[in-house]
């Protein structure tokens, strides 16, 4: 890391668009100049290691490179060792069904996937748009089992076996390792995950690229790692932030993201933390971000890291704005600070998860 002494300074990150067979072409509203396009889009991945850094002391640079060369009160107290960059955040725009796929957890990807970074993967989805009728799969029911599930596979009848989740606009949804899943058609998502990109794919509808090959499947690793009869997490209660601001709400967190939702059309004050750094995902609206030394203009579709040692901020909003701040936590002092301002334990089962 950097030992030159820089002043903590916010900045925006670039996404990298992916293209996807399920993919749109037309990323609007949320990036009005990518529409009419040739090929589908399906992701934007707004903190993958090769984004550009786009403002501030390290413009230019990859967020990869810029992660190791960030000073340690830039990254935080609890983060200042972490060898890799914690958060993967990404827009997904499906215009067809995603395959059915799960992801392994930490404790498999460390011993079985070492060449993949080794990092399970645990996500949350907020539903920025869904057309009527709009729905993800997250979980099997309960008397799923392994020749059921083989079964389905052969028949296609794979759909059978999972639980349907209608999906609305401001529905957020808890994915934890292990756990079976799709998305279906017709929504905007924002993905919040650990950075990890392992995915074994269990069924994809029968669908060939574009040189007629059918994608690769990986059912042995699937079922290796499938939870069979797991209680299924599903949609979560957002929790009101008291004492934080009338339009501030946890939407979900778990050992590796916390994320929260940010709604106004006034001024939002807030107060950078110690431990580690914020990432602002800016769903609607525009403004400008303050801090005690700069000032920089921000909208929609931009995602924004707030270093730890960065001070009092602020968002001035010149249109009513709605964003995610998510961030590394501590957890159970997150989960103690919750039950100090009264919220019960069956709460918090619906929003926090160990």
């Amino acid at each position: 890391m950097s030992a030159s002494p820089l002043n903590p300074e916010p900045f925006r990150i670039e996404p990298v668009f992916s293209s996807r067979i399920w993919g749109a072409k037309s990323l609007a509203p949320l990036f009005p100049g990518k529409t009419n396009l040739a090929e589908p889009l399906g992701e934007a991945w707004l903190t993958g290691i090769d984004c550009k850094i786009a403002t501030g002391p390290f413009a230019g640079k990859s967020l990869g490179e810029t992660w190791r060369g960030m000073p340690a009160n830039w990254r935080g107290t609890r983060l200042a060792s972490v060898p890799d960059f914690p958060l993967l955040v990404k827009f997904i725009f499906p215009r067809d069904k995603l395959s059915v796929q799960v992801h392994p957890d930490d404790a498999y990807a460390s011993k079985y996937e070492k060449a993949a970074g080794g990092r399970g993967k645990t996500e949350m989805w907020h539903a920025l748009s869904a057309d009527p009728g709009a729905s993800v799969m997250i979980g099997l029911v309960p008397e799923a089992d392994v020749e059921k599930l083989l079964a389905a596979i052969k028949t296609q009848a794979l759909d059978d076996l999972f639980v349907h989740w209608r999906v609305q606009p401001g529905d957020t949804f808890f994915v934890p390792a292990g756990t079976p899943h799709t998305i279906g058609p017709g929504m905007i998502l924002c993905e919040v995950q650990e950075y990890s990109d392992l995915t074994y794919r269990v069924y994809d509808y029968g669908r060939v690229d574009a040189q007629g090959n059918p994608r690769e499947l990986h059912i042995e690793k699937a079922l290796e790692v499938i939870e069979f009869g797991r209680p299924i997490r599903g949609k979560t209660s957002r929790i009101h932030l008291t004492g934080h601001g009338s339009q501030k709400y946890l939407l979900a967190a778990c050992p590796y993201f916390a994320t929260e939702q940010w709604k106004d059309s006034t001024r939002i004050e807030s107060h950078s933390s110690e431990e580690h750094f914020d990432l602002l995902v800016i769903l609607t609206g525009r403004g400008d971000l303050i801090w005690n030394s700069g000032l920089a203009e921000y909208r929609s579709g931009e995602c924004w890291l707030i270093p730890a040692g960065l001070g009092q901020f602020a968002l001035n909003p010149k249109e009513p704005t709605k964003l995610l701040r998510t961030y590394v936590p501590d957890l159970p002092r997150l989960r103690a600070s919750l039950e100090q301002k009264g919220h019960s334990w069956q709460e918090l089962s619906k929003t926090v998860f160990d």
